[in-house]
């Protein structure tokens, strides 16, 4: 990167932070500094949410998920629009009228205060090793491309968000949010724009579609029932309705974005804002990928996108294999340019039959080319074993560095970071508020004044996001980085789902069957999950199913009647 990149990737971060911590000084009540002054308008709010979800991974990961699978992974989306209605009708308006701080105080007051801490604990484990990949993700792709030292960058990331998310809440988060995600669309349509104009000469947007659709990256739905096929409609549907009702609807980094509405219209609005928006946004960022990959049709890709990786191997005596491999891959893709070529002059020239034999040729290059890389990754990961073999998170930036002038690129980089801030701001703040209204004025501290309880939760806020650091710091993925995230969260996501699900719809189930129901169905998720090769979208039917009917069956047999104290009637 040039001075020019650096001016505007540093300037861009302090700028937003600094605001961020100007504008929210002096914020000391508890309902301010969770919910903000209460009179966020819709579109903040669903910029908000958005921003809470779009983390560094989404704008790193994803499109190297559309160069190599195309835009399938779209389809773990497709239960969200529904999910967010859902949460808009029946889970807002309760929040609003029972003016919690967080989700997890209605599970106590339906039920008792063990089901309440162990909501808030299922939330509390999975958002804070959460927060550790988010730092993590991009400061490790970010470290090898740049040749920055890991633990500098990950510090650095760490510790600017935790600032200006300590010093002004919730209000903070929301504040920097909208300048946050409008950098990150202005840098994305910028790499899109770019792309296209990379493109070589003579070959339009009908042939840059014609050879990604050959190539299969354009298979958006997949109607299949094989449960081991990772992305599907169904398992998008069901798995992803599940996911994104607990997420949007249980996990307090995403509730607390909208409970600072100006009122319940707003809200809904803000939630329907993503309901619209998030699913075109995904495949936008998938396009990107496919178009990436026709682009490296035409141009050169490395033989494995980690080039520091597998710099570092070949260079060394017992590299000559991995040189010999990176020649044969320079071969084959000099011949799949030709084919690929001649397949899109028969398509020109009217002759479908010339069209089809050079289209299976070509797609019969790629295997082989896909072949060497395999083989390429295999001898990185036996020459040092904390290599991964999975280089999709490494390609959009390798593209932005080869591709993109200076000050675009600072842009880019910007874009990466501005959306690990959004995403762990919304995290850290959320964590905090969790540990201090559930755990810490409940059950520590009852009677302290707002002021204390603020300050308590600044250190919470502070604890968390050193320990998102010190895991960001020994973090080591061997996933994809958007899928690690999804798997992580489908693992807990469906448990704390069926917990409210009984709450809201079962009111005579009461807290010790749905307690019990709950640890259950949790332990029964850990165990499918390392026994079973099943898409991970379905843990969240899994366990959202059992932790339901489970608890149907203890407070069957318990034969005594649920708490019932608080109505769980939505009133819009």
């Amino acid at each position: 990167m040039s001075l020019l990149d650096y001016l505007v990737l540093f300037g861009t971060m302090i700028g937003i932070a600094a605001y961020g911590t100007w504008q929210t000084r002096g914020v000391h009540s508890l309902s301010g500094y969770f919910k903000g002054d209460q009179t966020t308008r819709w579109a903040a709010i669903g910029i908000s949410v958005m921003a809470t979800q779009a983390s560094a991974i989404t704008f790193m990961s994803t499109p190297g998920q559309g160069y190599e699978s195309g835009l399938g992974f779209v389809q773990n989306y497709f239960g969200m629009p529904l999910a967010l209605i859902i949460v808009a009708a029946v889970f807002l308006p309760l929040y609003r009228r029972l003016d919690v701080y967080t989700a997890y105080e209605f599970l106590g007051r339906r039920f008792d205060a063990k089901t309440r801490l162990l909501g808030a604990a299922l939330f509390l484990l999975q958002r804070g090793l959460a927060a550790g990949i988010t730092i993590y993700a991009p400061a490790i792709v970010l470290s090898t491309v740049f040749g920055w030292r890991l633990d500098v960058t990950i510090l650095l990331s760490g510790l600017l968000v935790i600032v200006y998310t300590v010093t002004g809440g919730s209000r903070a988060v929301t504040l920097t949010h909208k300048y946050q995600l409008g950098l990150i669309f202005a840098g994305m349509v910028t790499a899109f724009i770019v792309l296209l104009v990379r493109l070589p000469a003579g070959l339009t947007l009908t042939d840059a579609f014609t050879v990604a659709g050959g190539f299969k990256k354009l298979e958006a739905v997949d109607f299949s029932l094989d449960v081991d096929q990772r992305y599907t409609f169904w398992s998008g549907l069901l798995g992803g309705l599940f996911l994104s009702l607990s997420y949007f609807g249980t996990d307090q980094s995403q509730v607390q974005r909208y409970l600072h509405g100006a009122s319940l219209r707003e809200s809904r609005l803000g939630l329907m804002f993503n309901a619209v928006c998030k699913i075109p946004m995904q495949f936008f960022i998938l396009l990107l990928g496919a178009l990436v990959f026709v682009f490296y049709q035409f141009e050169r890709p490395p033989v494995f996108f980690n080039e520091v990786a597998w710099k570092s191997q070949a260079e060394r005596a017992s590299g000559d294999r991995l040189r010999a491999l990176a020649a044969d891959f320079t071969a084959v893709h000099t011949q799949k340019q030709q084919l690929i070529r001649a397949w899109l002059d028969a398509q020109h020239a009217g002759n479908p039959q010339a069209a089809a034999t050079a289209r299976a040729a070509a797609v019969a290059a790629q295997a082989h080319s896909e072949a060497i890389r395999d083989e390429t990754k295999g001898l990185l990961h036996a020459a040092d074993p904390r290599t991964s073999t999975n280089d999709a998170d490494y390609v959009f930036i390798t593209f932005v560095l080869g591709h993109l002038p200076h000050g675009m690129i600072g842009l880019l980089v910007a874009v990466i970071f501005a959306a690990a801030l959004s995403s762990k701001a919304s995290e850290l703040n959320a964590l905090g508020a969790t540990t201090t209204v559930d755990f810490y004025r409940h059950v520590l501290k009852r009677d302290a004044s707002d002021a204390h309880y603020v300050a308590a939760s600044k250190w919470f806020t502070a604890f968390w996001g050193l320990v998102a650091l010190a895991f960001a710091l020994f973090a080591h993925l061997v996933e994809n980085l958007i899928q690690a995230i999804n798997i992580l969260g489908s693992v807990f996501y469906g448990v704390v789902l069926g917990l409210f699900l009984v709450a809201f719809f079962l009111r005579r189930v009461g807290g010790t069957a749905v307690f019990w129901s709950a640890l259950t169905a949790q332990t029964l998720v850990f165990g499918l999950f390392f026994t079973l090769n099943i898409s991970y979208l379905w843990y969240n039917l899994i366990g959202c199913a059992a932790c339901v009917l489970l608890s149907l069956i203890l407070q069957a047999a318990s034969g005594a009647r649920g708490n019932t104290a608080e109505p769980v009637t939505a009133t819009p």
